[in-house]
């Protein structure tokens, strides 16, 4: 199954629908959420993952609930630009979800998403606790804001 690029999204997606980002850890899954105008990512929520149907289910209520019009899934490459397990694992987790809707997924580029939140974390003086509870969520928000300036910069050149 290929999925689609932003610029396939970009072409087919109707006008004020929200983009739902998600940056899917090994434990957790974190939600972040557009405005229906595309231009700005807002963290929404962290999950602790379980087994993929209710985790599957959590998402599927989301995108009811927020009227999504597609998802940014993060894709973890490596340094080097290559695929290895863990982008392996983002993958079929995003095949899998997309046998049960027709929302499109997008899978985005989040290499040292983590960490660049992580960075800012720290330096805004965040305990080791409250970074921990918020890493994931603003993570999404990280990979969701990169897709939505991407977006915005194809918007331009039409």
């Amino acid at each position: 199954m290929d999925f689609l690029t932003l610029e396939a999204l970009h072409a087919g997606l109707p006008p004020r629908q929200r983009l739902l980002g998600l940056d899917l850890g090994t434990k957790t899954i974190g939600f972040a959420l557009s405005d229906i105008e595309r231009r700005i990512a807002t963290p929404l929520e962290t999950i602790r993952r379980t087994k993929f149907q209710a985790d599957a289910r959590h998402i599927l209520a989301l995108l009811a609930k927020f009227e999504i019009g597609a998802m940014v899934l993060g894709l973890p490459l490596n340094m080097d630009g290559s695929e290895g397990p863990r982008a392996q694992a983002t993958k079929a987790f995003a095949r899998n979800l997309a046998g049960l809707t027709e929302i499109p997924i997008v899978l985005w580029d989040e290499r040292l998403s983590t960490a660049a939140v992580t960075r800012s974390l720290i330096e805004q003086g965040a305990s080791r606790a409250r970074r921990a509870a918020l890493v994931d969520r603003m993570a999404a928000a990280y990979i969701l804001q990169g897709a939505l300036d991407r977006l915005t910069s194809i918007a331009r050149q039409d």
